[in-house]
């Protein structure tokens, strides 16, 4: 039995604004096991954005329980939260977020240095084993601007692994990158997947949504669908059919 990254039953999440409750998520459950690539969907407003910060621990549920690699977060404090996003996860974010005027490395070995478990670890070598990781060894001291916008996302994929997490949360990691760059992120996606890192992503986009294994979609703060993907596309492939394109054009 495949060993479970997430468990979540019955999470709600109201926002009290003056007299008004915006109830975000109503009674959500949902399983993650290890080696998934799932994409979860939804409209603006369907409460995508509030379980995706949930699940990386940037607030808690009003309600239901919430199991993290086997840990449950009921009653963990911030501290312990922020303590636990460090060890188990890593983000990917459609900004990148990188430091301006700081090397690559520098970047990816930055969640290092915030590792309070006081394990003694090789800062410099595991983020250029990262960066290694995402074919971008090379651009180890370049700083984000002498970088494209492919390679600053891989940049901050080698940051999120750096601390070989339970899970990568990416939140529409392509929606900054035309079209051939988002194939290639995608690709390295799968591949990282098919190594055994368990993936969530958000997209709104439906064609992203194919490159998963399955696909959770949201609509007013409920589950309405959880599907595998019916014939999912590689971005290997689709790689070679842009290549091919471009090279007759």
């Amino acid at each position: 039995m495949a060993q479970r990254v997430i468990e979540i039953r019955g999470l709600s999440k109201v926002y009290t604004m003056g007299s008004t409750s915006v109830h975000a998520l109503r009674g959500v459950d949902l399983t993650v096991e290890t080696g998934e690539f799932i994409a979860v969907m939804g409209a603006s407003g369907s409460g995508k954005s509030t379980l995706m910060n949930i699940l990386g621990c940037l607030d808690v549920p009003s309600a239901g329980s919430y199991q993290l690699d086997g840990m449950r977060l009921d009653g963990l404090d911030r501290n312990a939260l922020a303590d636990l996003r460090n060890r188990k996860l890593g983000f990917v974010f459609q900004g990148f977020n990188l430091l301006a005027r700081t090397s690559a490395v520098d970047n990816v070995e930055l969640p290092l240095l915030y590792d309070r478990s006081g394990r003694t670890v090789d800062t410099r070598r595991l983020a250029l084993d990262a960066l290694a990781r995402v074919g971008l060894q090379d651009r180890a001291h370049h700083l984000p601007n002498e970088l494209s916008g492919g390679q600053q996302q891989r940049v901050a994929i080698a940051r999120a692994l750096v601390t070989q997490p339970a899970m990568l949360l990416a939140d529409e990691p392509t929606g900054n990158l035309d079209t051939r760059t988002s194939v290639e992120v995608l690709a390295l996606f799968q591949q990282l997947n098919d190594e055994g890192i368990t993936i969530v992503l958000v997209t709104h986009e439906p064609d992203i949504s194919r490159y998963a294994r399955r696909i959770i979609e949201l609509r007013d703060g409920r589950v309405v669908r959880d599907s595998a993907v019916a014939e999912r596309r590689s971005a290997t492939t689709d790689l070679q059919t842009l290549a091919a394109v471009e090279e007759v054009g």
